[in-house]
């Protein structure tokens, strides 16, 4: 996906949001466009276009569509709510880092610190990286809310 490497993102929305005007009942494709405006730093935006997808095949688990909507309550700072999105997430994919990297952070950031590094421990039973660059986020001020909140998981200084 060009939009992860640091390809214009607009361009990617674009196709994504031709490909839906054609298909409007594509679940796949309401995925996709959820995670671009997840990238893109709308996180609005990208709740509904999760529950599109959702609506559309609700036994769908490609790309964990619970996972985005907890990132995206993450963002929004509705940390009470992207926590129980987020631990439904890891529940359903135990070996996917991405929603243990935020659930650690959403933790940090509701000052439950045990809890995160407990789950920053069984992040690293999955892979070695705890702090990503977040550099797929576009948007400043949401990617340093995951890595700050990373960092105090971890117990790295802010």
């Amino acid at each position: 996906m060009l939009a992860w490497y640091g390809e214009d993102i607009d361009v990617a929305i674009g196709l994504v949001d031709r490909c839906l005007d054609l298909n409007p009942s594509f679940a796949r494709g309401w995925y996709w466009s959820a995670v671009l405006r997840l990238f893109a730093g709308q996180p609005d935006l990208a709740i509904k276009h999760f529950e599109a997808s959702l609506r559309l095949s609700p036994r769908e688990r490609f790309g964990a569509p619970l996972s985005g909507i907890g990132i995206a309550l993450f963002f929004s700072r509705r940390f009470d709510e992207a926590l129980a999105k987020l631990r439904m997430a890891v529940e359903q994919l135990p070996t996917f880092a991405l929603p243990h990297q935020f659930l650690a952070s959403c933790l940090a950031h509701l000052g439950r610190l045990e809890e995160a590094r407990n789950t920053v421990e069984r992040l690293l039973t999955i892979g070695p990286v705890v702090v990503p660059s977040g550099s797929q986020f576009r948007n400043l001020e949401h990617r340093e809310l995951f890595l700050s909140g990373l960092r105090l998981a971890t117990g790295e200084d802010t």
